[in-house]
């Protein structure tokens, strides 16, 4: 007799594929899997060699979250067409979570860096540091609007985006470089959403690659403008040409209770 024409107990063929004797026997009850042969003395389940492709194609689709439903729907008409369908949902749905998972990975990587910027920093210190072309998420706002109504924009724009959630992304304001050399410290244009991984297309607001001036600011907003003053103070002393827009973004609203203990970053790019 050929090896593979035997009958393996149900302990054996379990082993055989690395799960428990108590799944198969559920896959026996609910119509799954069905023996190959049962033992009429004692009710023990046998399996043969030739079940293990079916069981593995079981096993894969519950490793995707196909439903047990689901998989007893395709079994009933299983086909090479019809796992090819599945798989192809699957896989797309498998994309998703990794690119979603992949974004958290870079939102972590960011909020670490921040912490670490956080704990080792100067905040009266202005320096020049190196940044990468950015594509990023903007909101127009008018001078005036209430926090009430940029939480509306935001949140807007998350579900165009399908973001979920903005610990996905780092976000926050844009003020021109044009307003700040005018004085006029209250004019913010824009709102940022930076998502990891975002490709690049129309519509979307491009910061530029190389040289930024940056720096910090401790306390509320309103005493941001003599922040900016010596900003501008300090890139009038080091001949270094402003352009474009300042990002400011918070980097340590997790772990404050007041507002005077807020940190901005400001990065204001140079023009070389």
């Amino acid at each position: 007799m050929n090896q593979k024409d035997k009958l393996l107990t149900i302990g054996q063929f379990a082993a055989m594929h690395g799960i428990n004797k108590k799944t198969l026997m559920w896959y026996d009850e609910i119509g799954l899997l069905k023996p190959a042969a049962v033992n009429p003395e004692n009710g023990y389940r046998c399996y043969s060699y030739h079940q293990s492709p079916v069981l593995e194609t079981i096993l894969l689709l519950r490793e995707l979250d196909v439903s047990v439903a689901e998989i007893q729907d395709f079994m009933k008409h299983r086909s090479a067409s019809s796992l090819q369908r599945l798989l192809e949902r699957k896989t797309a749905e498998l994309d998703r979570k990794l690119a979603h998972l992949q974004a958290v990975q870079a939102t972590l990587h960011t909020h670490y860096q921040n912490l670490t910027t956080l704990l080792t920093m100067d905040v009266s210190e202005i320096s020049i540091v190196e940044r990468k072309e950015r594509c990023l998420i903007t909101v127009d706002i008018e001078r005036d609007i209430s926090f009430e109504e940029e939480v509306e924009l935001i949140t807007a724009e998350t579900e165009k985006y399908q973001l979920g959630r903005l610990h996905d992304a780092s976000y926050g304001s844009m003020i021109s470089v044009a307003s700040l050399q005018s004085d006029d410290f209250d004019a913010y244009s824009k709102l940022f959403i930076e998502l990891p991984f975002l490709p690049c297309q129309t519509g979307l607001h491009i910061t530029p690659g190389g040289s930024y001036l940056r720096a910090f600011h401790r306390g509320g907003w309103e005493q941001i403008s003599l922040r900016y003053r010596e900003i501008l103070r300090y890139a009038r002393e080091h001949s270094l040409m402003l352009y474009g827009f300042s990002y400011e973004m918070g980097i340590n609203e997790t772990v404050i209770d007041r507002v005077e203990d807020y940190i901005v970053q400001i990065e204001i790019p140079i023009r070389g």
